[in-house]
């Protein structure tokens, strides 16, 4: 499809590329007290008006731009998870102490560039298009990851970022430069038909590019060689972009990992999900299943030496990543399924997570475990939220959680492979929930009722209510959410 009959197709990234525009030019001549205020409605609007054009988005599967990005069913379920991610920071953020006395307006126009690049994460269909909507989720991560400039944790949290953020980029490029160089095109469709074949003697460039890409994709959703920036930067960057971090940009890493891995490595021209490819002497489902048992055992391993609830749930993040994984091992349809099954539950248990964390350090600038206790006599309502919330991470029913993992473990299971992976991925989510249940112990039975109450401002408690609604609700009744993942998992290809 040509550049100017694209542009139809395009509507939601422009609509937040012109208003991320209109924030600058406000920015420069408004001046007023309200400019802070000013500048988060547009936001807010931008996304509404986004999520509008992407609801009207109802064609066929396409590809626009000659190719560059894919309009399909698939690209949108992950689009609607980055904007209800970004509205729920959206609506949290103005009320976070954390950000008292920071130019706010330049915080929300990163984020609406950084939901920008995760736009095109979830479309990409070409080397150069995967490079560059990887850049542009970093570049405006690197800078809302150090926004509390006077703090020195956020300053080193951003540097830490940019660091291995410019590693994994620059080892992602090379291996996506071999592709190129073994294909001849930047897009994956002609790159999976070119790799059909390959001589014998480029298996070997083939396997050391895979790793090189692999890297890249690995490095985005905290996969373990690739984790070591998760746990400093989630804890020195506001934890209302901790929160952020943790869901969608994990969520495009995951989308942009298997349509283009998907493609270029998987049996099926048409992304019909068929089977991993074997490249000679790199046996691609073994790698993930390798991957996967070392990212949730070292997250859930060392996330239990923690006392630091943000970096608790950083490592657990790094786990769910891992769990995750093992569905990628399997590459069919219903390994996909579960994979954006989990990841849309993930994001109301995990962001709900993180917003408790950040109501109580409004509250008292608490941090540690061991500052918890009590709090569930002190505001009972938001720890029980909490406990739901550790209650679907750790799988238990009947939490979103505990379905999410079922539809995980449920692919090794029928696939009939890798039952060592399901066995080691029941014993983390036991770990798990050793300590998850430490929050809950410090807040409920290491110490005495009190009288006191303490209570966040509304928008803050009303959201952490709201998200523990479709914790419990999928928790008993799933099949509304499982019929829109399948009727998602519909793919753009050359031949439709």
């Amino acid at each position: 499809m040509s550049n100017i009959q694209s542009l139809t197709y395009f509507l939601p990234e422009l609509i937040l590329t012109s208003s991320a525009m209109v924030i600058i030019l406000t920015d420069v001549f408004f001046r007023g007290r309200n400019r802070n205020r000013l500048i988060w409605l547009l936001s807010l609007v931008a996304l509404g008006i986004a999520a509008i054009f992407l609801l009207l988005q109802t064609t066929p599967p396409d590809a626009i731009f000659y190719g560059a990005l894919a309009v399909d069913p698939y690209s949108r379920f992950f689009k609607w998870i980055f904007l209800l991610a970004t509205v729920v920071i959206y609506v949290v953020s103005p009320y976070s102490r954390e950000l008292d006395n920071n130019p706010r307006h330049e915080y929300y126009l990163f984020m609406l560039l950084v939901v920008f690049g995760l736009f095109l994460m979830a479309s990409a269909l070409d080397l150069i298009i995967v490079y560059l909507s990887i850049e542009i989720v970093s570049i405006g991560s690197f800078v809302l990851a150090g926004f509390l400039k006077q703090e020195r944790l956020s300053n080193e949290s951003s540097l830490k970022y940019v660091i291995y953020g410019a590693l994994s980029s620059g080892v992602m490029l090379y291996g996506l430069s071999l592709l190129f160089g073994i294909a001849g095109s930047t897009n994956v469709f002609d790159i999976q038909a070119a790799l059909s074949g390959v001589p014998d003697k480029a298996h070997l460039t083939l396997a050391v590019a895979l790793l090189l890409v692999l890297t890249g994709f690995g490095y985005k959703i905290a996969m373990v060689p690739f984790h070591f920036w998760t746990p400093d930067v989630y804890q020195g960057a506001p934890t209302t972009i901790t929160a952020y971090l943790s869901v969608a940009p994990k969520a495009a890493g995951f989308a942009l990992a298997l349509r283009i891995l998907g493609i270029t490595f998987g049996s099926s021209p048409d992304m019909n999900l068929g089977e991993w490819l074997p490249v000679e002497g790199l046996p691609f489902g073994t790698l993930i299943a390798i991957f996967s048992a070392a990212t949730m055992t070292v997250g859930n391993i060392i996330a239990i030496q923690q006392s630091s609830v943000k970096r608790l749930l950083a490592y657990s993040s790094i786990a769910h990543a891992g769990y995750m994984l093992m569905a990628a091992a399997i590459l069919n349809a219903q390994a996909v399924s579960a994979i954006m099954f989990y990841l849309a539950v993930y994001l109301f248990m995990n962001l709900g997570a993180f917003l408790v964390a950040i109501f109580i350090h409004n509250r008292y600038g608490y941090d540690e475990i061991e500052e918890w206790k009590g709090l569930g006599f002190q505001a009972p309502a938001v720890a029980v939220a909490m406990g739901i919330f550790l209650f679907s991470l750790t799988g238990l029913p009947p939490t979103a959680g505990f379905v999410g993992k079922v539809y995980l473990f449920s692919v090794l299971i029928e696939a009939q492979q890798f039952w060592w992976l399901a066995v080691l991925g029941v014993l983390n989510s036991v770990v798990s929930l050793y300590y998850y249940m430490r929050i809950l112990k410090a807040m409920f039975l290491d110490s005495e009722p009190t009288g006191e109450r303490i209570s966040g401002h509304p928008a803050l408690s009303g959201t952490i209510l709201l998200l523990m609604i479709p914790v419990l609700l999928f928790g008993v009744y799933w099949s509304p959410l499982m019929n829109l993942v399948r009727s998602s998992l519909e793919f753009f290809s050359p031949g439709m």
